[in-house]
């Protein structure tokens, strides 16, 4: 190991913030293993409990149709493709009450950027499934996507997450983040938001009390310094706001999209990028591995990189799948991976809520969720 990895790691690891030029000059060592220690450092003081965590979620994709471009996703259809779809509402709610038989307490809900579906209609979807579930948060609706409700209905964007909010929206998903820097959003996009309205939908969220996540897809047209560039700017977000709950990265899956071409970043650069990012978001408190795209083992293995939480069980997973990866976790498998490392597995809300029986399958109570909810002030009532 060279002197200034060293510095920069021992410096890190003692609680100096990271710099810029200093995270790029991790990503760019082949020190994985000296990364590795340091993230596990960071993560042991952050999260000295001896337990790491997990959820039990489902992913539910409303609808496939969007106006957008990507050139990296296999899940979408144009608005007139024949593989189209918008879930009916009595199917959507079955979904849910499958999730909730098991002891699901979270929904992750996200679709396309469907060109005809109006507010209102999000409003009566999140008002349904609230009224027939109202122990269950809604973790939907990624910052693409509201935008996008502002274009479609012409209102402010806080006018449009007031109105989310008091129909049941629970929390906010980091989707459609990708890489926070506009050179690669616009190569790899259109018709998309970009990266100061992406943020600022976070912004206006957690300043009306709300909480949320952020995600990063690498590997694939962005530089190193970009993918630091994209933590810096979820840096400062949460030095502004402190809404952010968690951080998720992963590789960019490239079969079945349009940078099929492109090669796939392997465990070796998922673990060092999950590694830098645990060092460089010293603000954000949890790191969720993800399994989903690198199954179990490398799943795992994330948990001494960095990360202090294996993510969700994940009953259902269509957008990662579309693109060929497709891995699968059953509850003792997602458990004995964490005990397997010498810590207890324990179940969590999207909050970090720890439930206090973690064999017992009862969703959250009620009471306690309408508690969380975003409080908004009655003076800013829309109808």
């Amino acid at each position: 190991m060279t002197a200034s990895i060293r510095r920069i790691l021992d410096d890190t690891v003692a609680g100096r913030r990271l710099e810029f030029a200093d995270a790029v000059k991790l990503l760019e060592s082949r020190e994985l293993a000296a990364i590795g220690r340091a993230a596990n450092a960071v993560t042991r003081r952050l999260h000295p409990e001896p337990y790491r965590t997990y959820n039990i979620d489902r992913n539910i994709n409303y609808t496939n149709v969007c106006t957008a471009v990507c050139d990296f996703c296999a899940f979408y259809r144009g608005p007139k493709h024949p593989e189209g779809y918008v879930l009916d509402r009595e199917t959507l709610l079955a979904k849910i009450e499958e999730m909730v038989a098991v002891g699901g307490d979270q929904i992750l809900m996200q679709g396309g950027l469907h060109p005809t579906l109006t507010l209102e209609w999000y409003e009566e979807l999140l008002h349904d499934i609230k009224a027939r579930f109202p122990q269950v948060n809604v973790h939907g609706f990624s910052p693409p996507e509201i935008y996008h409700f502002t274009k479609i209905s012409k209102r402010p964007l806080r006018e449009v997450l007031e109105r989310l909010a008091r129909a049941g929206l629970g929390s906010l998903p980091g989707g459609g983040g990708e890489i926070l820097v506009d050179r690669v959003r616009q190569a790899m996009t259109r018709g998309k938001v970009l990266t100061d309205d992406w943020l600022e939908v976070h912004r206006q969220w957690h300043e009306l009390g709300g909480r949320s996540t952020a995600t990063m897809m690498f590997g694939h047209i962005e530089t190193l310094p970009e993918r630091i560039e994209h933590l810096e700017r979820l840096r400062q977000l949460q030095d502004e706001t402190g809404g952010l709950t968690a951080f998720i990265c992963w590789s960019f899956q490239p079969d079945n999209t349009e940078m099929a071409d492109i090669p796939p970043a392997g465990p070796f650069e998922y673990l060092k990028t999950q590694a830098v990012a645990r060092l460089y978001l010293d603000n954000v408190a949890n790191i969720q591995s993800s399994w989903v795209t690198q199954g179990r083992e490398i799943g795992q293995l994330a948990l001494l990189f960095g990360a202090n939480d294996m993510g969700s069980l994940m009953l259902e997973e269509n957008v990662v799948s579309a693109a060929g990866t497709v891995h699968h976790l059953t509850l003792e498998q997602m458990r004995s991976a964490i005990s397997e490392l010498g810590w207890i597995p324990r179940r969590r809300n999207v909050f970090y809520e720890l439930f206090e029986d973690d064999d017992a399958v009862t969703p959250l109570d009620p009471a306690r969720d309408k508690a969380r909810a975003v409080q908004l002030p009655v003076a800013a009532t829309t109808p």
